[in-house]
């Protein structure tokens, strides 16, 4: 692509003030460059394509309006900002997105004074944007400050309780409300039906009835409300909610007319209490395979990069929920709106009366499951280690202390990659290991995985099965066998060193192992460790080493270690791990090399 000719309005976009000397129709072209560059861009560096071809016009308008860094916008997750990232400074960057040394795929403070609140996370736009705005108050200044909220994010609690204090201040803030009917995978819940309880309630029939008579004098309307009476009902009573809340509501306008958003948001920007914008749009606009199918679209890998034929590690989980599910009715599989990401697609589709996707609400999916429990049922819990970390009181409180049985099978351990600090599960096992009546296990590959969840499934109490993101090697992995709790496997013996490793760390020990001629233990079981194994090995080897992709402070490692110094053994311990700060992003193979998790990391710790 020439980017001087062929995008000639985007190129002449420095700053976000040069938005400011554009005409509307020329505010129309910028949109059509944007949606060029980013389909083209985004299929090279991969990253969130649907969701950003959605907010261009929206992005354009906010700019054209407001003004930044004075004023803050908060975009939830940050994954739909592309646009507001070309359009402050940082177009020329943008071939580097989601790449070691490059644009993170989310809004960032280090990366830009644009940025306002970095995300990444569902849910903490309303929160975060409510907390400026009453900064500008108590400072005197008359900044303002913009949240923008998915209709998906808008599932997540959170985003209620910061809904309920805004209402009740007087805090100069506007919410934009993106409702696209879609998140990652589709949107489940009441907000989801809201509309539909109104409508066939007294408000409405009211309403209905007392309007006629006004709509038959206007033709136009009345045969509009007649063709598509659901876009009446859209018009009329979404704003219910949001005033009894406290809030002044507004639209729903479409998302994708530029003149239409620009003189609302002109309008809205005089404004200084609480007020909600409630825009339509569609995700994956302008690119018709991304609007036909917005979740296949929702997050793209690279166009050079090749399909695995190999099972990902969330693929051998969806099978094996199907296989368990058929032999037992009492499985029931519990997601916080992650159903395509943890593999559960097929699962939903064969067993909907046993599949529960709760909205973005780690929470309450955590005490939901609980509740299942105390009744007999074996609920599977589906999350991604991330996002555990945003329901740790409800495991610890509701679950654990309760010994409930409950297996928890937590995604994307480890480190992801591109996504980054936001999205790495570096600190599960840290987090976990500490919590009573928890058995912990990692698996080393695909069929293991399958039998530590026959093992989980089986065992009493809360069982935690923690794997990575990508794909493993071994492509045979369906089995009825279990595996013994607390029961760690020697899979090289050796001399002098013994490598412990902790899950898929297990291929970098291998391959370290010929170097060094030390024995490798796929240690399999965190919690409880194989101490008995542990004890021989001290009185046969001179050095431990562990390695594990997760945090060094209160890991795997350290559970090593605590457990030498309470048996006094000073066989000298060296931990690999994830180090005291939060990772970079980069490929999962870049950041093993950085964090020596890698078979060279290995045999350097080793000699020194």
């Amino acid at each position: 692509m020439d980017s001087d000719t062929s995008l000639p309005i985007l190129n002449s976009i420095k700053t976000p003030q040069d938005i400011k000397q554009l005409d509307i129709t020329q505010l129309e072209f910028l949109a059509a460059e944007v949606r060029e560059f980013l389909i083209e861009n985004i299929q090279q560096t991969g990253g969130h394509l649907a969701p950003n071809l959605g907010t261009i016009e929206m992005t354009i308008a906010m700019h054209y309006v407001f003004n930044t860094p004075e004023d803050s916008f908060v975009f939830d997750v940050g994954h739909q900002a592309y646009t507001h990232k070309i359009l402050t400074g940082r177009l020329d960057k943008m071939p580097t997105l989601r790449q070691r040394h490059g644009l993170s795929g989310f809004t960032k403070r280090s990366e830009s004074i644009h940025d306002s609140f970095g995300a990444g996370h569902s849910s903490t736009s309303i929160s975060a944007a409510l907390g400026i705005a009453i900064a500008n108050g108590i400072h005197k200044n008359h900044n303002k400050s913009v949240a923008v909220i998915g209709d998906g994010a808008l599932t997540g609690g959170m985003s209620f309780e910061a809904l309920n204090h805004a209402g009740d201040s007087d805090a100069d803030l506007l919410i934009i409300l993106n409702d696209n009917d879609m998140s990652i995978s589709k949107n489940v819940g009441a907000m989801n039906k809201y509309l539909t309880r109104l409508i066939s309630g007294k408000v409405y029939s009211t309403m209905k009835s007392k309007s006629l008579g006004f709509l038959e004098r206007m033709p136009m309307i009345h045969e509009f409300a007649k063709r598509s009476e659901e876009h009446l009902k859209g018009m009329v009573l979404p704003s219910t909610l949001f005033e009894e809340l406290g809030l002044d509501y507004f639209g729903p306008i479409n998302g994708h007319d530029l003149p239409t958003l620009v003189k609302t948001l002109q309008n809205l920007k005089i404004q200084n209490k609480p007020r909600l914008l409630h825009i339509i749009t569609k995700k994956g606009n302008g690119l018709k395979s991304a609007e036909n199918d917005p979740c296949k679209f929702h997050g793209i890998a690279p166009v050079q990069s090749t399909t695995s034929l190999l099972p990902s590690y969330s693929n051998v989980f969806g099978a094996w929920l199907n296989n368990t599910a058929k032999k037992n009715k009492d499985l029931i599989a519990i997601t916080p709106a992650m159903c395509t990401g943890s593999g559960m697609s097929e699962f939903e589709t064969n067993f909907p009366d046993q599949y529960f996707d709760v909205g973005i609400a780690e929470q309450h999916a955590i005490t939901f499951a609980g509740g299942l429990a105390v009744q007999g049922l074996k609920p599977v819990v589906a999350i991604y280690s991330t996002f555990l970390q945003r329901g740790y009181d409800q495991l610890i409180h509701d679950i654990a202390l309760q010994k409930l049985n409950i297996v928890f099978a937590i995604d994307r351990a480890g480190l992801v990659g591109a996504d980054g600090a936001t999205h790495a599960g570096s600190f599960d096992l840290s987090f976990l290991r500490c919590i009573p009546n928890l058995t912990i296990m990692s698996p080393s590959n695909a069929k293991q995985m399958y039998q530590m969840l026959n093992t989980a499934f089986d065992m009493p109490g809360t069982v935690c099965v923690r794997y990575p993101r990508g794909t493993s090697k071994v492509d045979q992995y369906i089995s009825d066998e279990c595996i013994k709790a607390g029961t760690a496997e020697i899979m090289r013996q050796g001399s002098n060193i013994a490598i412990l490793a902790f899950g898929t760390m297990l291929e970098a020990a291998m391959q370290a192992a010929g170097e060094l001629d030390a024995t490798v233990v796929d240690m399999r079981f965190v919690k409880p460790l194989d101490e008995t194994l542990i004890i021989k090995l001290s009185k046969s080897h001179t050095q431990f080493i562990t390695i594990e992709d997760n945090a060094v402070n209160g890991g795997a490692g350290s559970g090593v270690s605590e457990f030498l110094h309470q048996q006094q053994i000073n066989t000298p311990l060296t931990i690999l791990g994830l180090p005291d700060t939060f990772t970079e992003q980069g490929s999962q193979n870049e950041l093993y090399e950085l964090y020596g998790l890698d078979a060279t990391g290995i045999i350097n710790a080793a000699k020194q």
